[in-house]
């Protein structure tokens, strides 16, 4: 499965957008280790040095569990906080100097650390001193002591590998449907999937609804929107047209429709459609 993991790498709106990120703001991802590479996307780093200019920061679905460190809170409870998986895009205003780091778990990864299905999430922030209890004020007090980003994260991925020798939660079907999500890069019917793994469709809604609270068709979805956002990311070097169908988009209405729903502007606005085509 790591090859395919390797694959999917999700896109958030700052590396895609470079060139019209202020200077004001900064986001950079780094990778795991390869211990970890089958259940943490990447992690990163949002900072924010504020000046007194409020900018909005765009968060989009991308298919993963987040465990967000407010390096700059002022208790230990507030110091950190998870968001589960998304149905749409998110907007947040940011009036203050921040500093932020995150750990981007895999969808079907997250329950091996977290000790809950990602389901009991979505929807909520919930601190994560109320999943992990006083574990979560050392692990935060250790990247307040850290110097720099790289301690920081090599503290994180030490405390993660203590997790990671747990009993694994997550249902084998849901892995095993997972991998073909990933593989197909969400252009999968449900009873195309229900057939690869051997199962009723039936009985794979309810496992996605009671372990991700997500229907493999939306969490495809997102997976098939996020495969043509990490071609974007790379350069296009054929045309945005060539680049859509290969992705699996053979309507534009589909298209557009996606672009409005997880990205919440039109396709034009983050790829310039004629240099694409040229």
């Amino acid at each position: 499965m790591e090859k395919i993991m390797r694959q999917y790498r999700p896109v958030q709106p700052p590396t895609l957008q470079r060139a019209t990120v202020p200077n004001e703001y900064r986001y950079r991802e780094y990778m795991p280790s390869k211990s970890l590479a089958n259940y943490i996307a990447c992690y990163w780093v949002s900072e924010y040095d504020g000046g007194g200019v409020v900018r909005t920061s765009r968060v989009i679905p991308d298919g993963c569990v987040d465990i967000i460190f407010n390096l700059g809170a002022t208790s230990i409870k507030q110091g950190a906080f998870l968001t589960g998986l998304m149905r749409t895009y998110e907007d947040m205003l940011i009036t203050e100097p921040q500093s932020l780091l995150g750990i981007r778990f895999y969808a079907e990864g997250a329950a091996r650390f977290l000790r809950y299905p990602v389901a009991m999430i979505n929807g909520h922030h919930p601190n994560l001193e109320d999943i992990w209890g006083k574990e979560a004020d050392e692990i935060i007090e250790g990247l307040l002591e850290a110097s720099d980003t790289a301690e920081r994260i090599a503290w994180l991925e030490q405390e993660l590998i203590k997790r990671l020798w747990m009993d694994d939660p997550t249902d084998q079907l849901l892995l095993t449907s997972m991998y073909y999500l990933y593989e197909y890069r969400g252009n999968l019917s449900m009873a195309v999937l229900a057939e690869k793994v051997n199962y009723s469709e039936r009985t794979l809604r309810r496992t996605f609804q009671q372990q991700l609270g997500m229907s493999p068709k939306e969490l495809g979805r997102i997976i098939q929107f996020q495969g043509l956002l990490q071609v974007l990311a790379k350069g296009i070097r054929t045309s945005f047209t060539d680049t859509a169908l290969q992705c699996g988009y053979y309507d534009q209405s589909h298209l557009i429709k996606s672009f409005h729903t997880f990205y919440g502007v039109a396709p034009s606005k983050i790829v310039s459609l004629d240099s694409a085509n040229r």
